[in-house]
Order: structure tokens, then sequence, then C-alpha cells
């Protein structure tokens, strides 16, 4: 039995949902691309093509296992959120990589700090020390020493895994920062915390219109985007309704089905928030996250035509599919083509994401494997 649920974003009824997607339009984010296009470690990921899969026409996976040597993509976000506290810090206006490392003196002075469930930290560690800053990086309890260790590799962190829930470790360092006048770089929103997430999601955008680009700027039909707290979701969508606006792709929200916060949100439908209600048991821990950030949801709430959870065995078969084809994509990384994959072989959720030959999928591999021991352990069973 395929274990994936679907519900309805009844959020689309409610009147007043209009977002304002200006920022995330090519014109808007050419400073963020400037940014990570200087970097020598940039290169463009690959954007993959399964033609005629299980029936339908295309299904286009942008792997972003390969992204700046990280095995996922969330150093987008992160070098372009500290940029831009550095800039700021320093008094410079859209400075050059080279204007910024020409004050290492007080480069050296600044700290970094986040939560993270493992890439999201490990793109705030390699940026921090890119830029000569320190950071600190907590992790919430369950979390395997292999991903913290990842993350002292990538950069400069100081890494600790916590007793705390994800939820509870966010609070723990917001603490901190403010305590100790440290940079807190956290890729979720709340109230009073919403300029760093939304820098973090406009950082995002890169990979968006790399994928436009290699797609020829052709109109995916469908879009699955896994979720913790939406920030890539939300972003993803962001570009997309952007750049097809008399007729956005129709986007579906992939989540653990332990921890699905956006699942629990649609199905209230009241237009709010609303956190996760499962147990919270997932291999996929980067989508480990029982509250949505705001200002994704906003973006989500006008976009996002469904949401849809998995367990960890759609996961799974997913990864060893992907691996026949040369993919490598870790626990999280597979989740939108785990739809996808499952989806095609239930009539019933074909008809659910109105799906047929003439449809072409956009989905995005967000890790490789980030927990190497796992991988080869699912893979191979």
């Amino acid at each position: 039995m395929i274990d994936v649920k679907i519900i309805p974003n009844s959020s689309f009824l409610i009147p007043n949902c209009s977002v304002d997607t200006s920022a995330y339009s090519f014109a808007a984010t050419e400073s963020v691309r400037k940014l990570h296009t200087s970097l020598k470690v940039y290169k463009e990921t690959p954007l993959l093509e399964l033609k005629n899969f299980k029936g339908v026409r295309s299904i286009f996976i942008k792997d972003e296992s390969q992204r700046f040597g990280l095995k996922a993509f969330k150093g987008l976000g992160g070098i372009w959120a500290i940029y831009k506290v550095i800039s700021h810090e320093l008094g410079l206006d859209n400075p050059t990589l080279e204007e910024i490392f020409s004050h290492r003196d007080k480069l050296s002075e600044m700290t970094f700090i986040t939560t993270t469930d493992g890439n999201h930290g490990k793109g705030v560690s390699w940026a921090a020390k890119i830029f000569g800053c320190k950071s600190f990086v907590f992790m919430p309890k369950g979390t395997v020493e292999i991903r913290a260790q990842a993350i002292r590799d990538a950069g400069s962190a100081q890494v600790q895994i916590t007793d705390l829930t994800y939820d509870d470790c966010v609070k723990f360092t917001a603490r901190l920062a403010e305590e100790n006048h440290w940079h807190l770089i956290q890729d979720t929103s709340w109230a009073g915390y919403e300029e760093i997430p939304a820098q973090i999601m406009l950082g995002y955008s890169t990979l968006a219109y790399e994928a436009l680009r290699q797609m020829n700027y052709q109109r995916p039909t469908h879009i699955f985007l896994q979720a913790g707290v939406g920030s890539m979701a939300g972003a993803i969508a962001a570009v997309f309704a952007e750049n097809f606006k008399d007729n956005p792709p129709r986007i579906t929200i992939v989540e653990p089905k332990e921890v699905a916060c956006f699942y629990e949100t649609m199905r209230i439908g009241d237009g709010q928030i609303h956190s996760a209600t499962g147990n919270g048991q997932t291999m996929m821990a980067g989508l480990n996250c029982a509250t949505p950030c705001e200002i994704a949801w906003k973006i989500l709430r006008r976009y996002a035509a469904d949401s849809a959870t998995i367990s960890d065995d759609v996961a799974a078969e997913a990864m060893k599919v992907l691996a026949k084809e040369k993919i490598i994509s870790g626990e999280s990384g597979c989740a939108g083509f785990a739809l996808a994959n499952a989806a095609l072989d239930s009539p019933e959720l074909r008809q659910a994401l109105e799906l047929d030959a003439n449809s072409i999928i956009f989905l995005i591999n967000t890790e490789g494997d980030t927990d190497p021991d796992n991988y080869v352990k699912v893979i191979s069973c």
C-alpha cells in the first residue's frame, strides 16, 4: 500500500489572499546571482530530465547534491543572508567580495549563530569561514554525529547537538544571539524576526533561475516541493509565480507523515499557521520541523494547491529509483520525487494531482548523501 495522503489547500478560498512576488523577479534578484557567481566554488548545478517516466511527459530534477561541495542547496541562502548582514555592519551598499575582505579585522569580530537539522547549519558554517567570521551551530536531539561533523568540516562553526526539539532549539539560539549580541541566521520567521529569513529565501532564487534557463523557460505543469519550515518551497514558488503570472504551475508541498506542519495548516484551512501533530519520527531529518515559516506560508497560502505527506518507506523507494538513474539523493532530498514516483503508480493519486500524459513535473533533489551510512543502508535493501 502506498502511504501517501493529499489534502487541498482550502486557504485558496479565503479572500484577500494575494501576495507580491516582485522581490523574486529576475531583475530584483540580480545582486543575489552576482554574489553567488562571484564565488570561486560557484558552478551551476545540473538539471536532469526523465522522459516519459511512468506515463508523464517529463520529470525535471534540479540536482542540488552538487552545490558548492556542500551536498545541499542551503549555502545559497546562508551566504546571501550573511553577506547582507556584513554589508550593513560595514556600512556598504552591495559591496564586492574584495571590498568586504578589506575589512578583515572587523569581520573577525562578527559571530553568527543558528539552529539546524544539518544542511542550513553547514551553509552558515561554510559562509562564515569564507568571510573570516565566527559561528555557532546548535542541532536538535536525535541528530546523528556525522551531520554535526560535516558542519564542522564545511567551515569554522562550533557545533553542539542538544537535547531540544527543533522548535525549542530555535528559541534557544535566538536567546543566545540576543544575550551575546551575535547575528542570528535562522531560516524560519516569526513576529519581529523576518528580515534575515526573507534574505535567506531570496538566496534560493539563484537555484530557480538556473533551472528556468536550463528548461528554456518552459512552464512546468506541476512542481513538487519538499518543506521543513518551507523557506525553500516558498522561494521557489515565488519565482515561478512571478515568471508565469498568467498561469502559475500547480504546486504541491511534500512532508514526512509524522511531522507535517503545512499539511496540518492546510487541513485546518483558516489561513493561519499550525504546528504538526505527528510523533516527529522520520529519517527525513532535513524536513523534521514542526512549525511553518510565516513569510513562506504567506506565499504558499496563495500558490500551493495542496500538501502531501509521505512515509519513510516511500522516500526510501525513491532513493533507490534515483540511484538507478545515477542520482544520489538523500532522505530529504528525494521527497519531491518520492511523491511523483508513488503518485504515478496510483490512479487515485494521479487524479488528485491532475497528472496525465502531458504533465511536466519540476522538482528539486535538495541534498545528496548527507548521512552516507544511512544512504548506503537504504539503497542496499
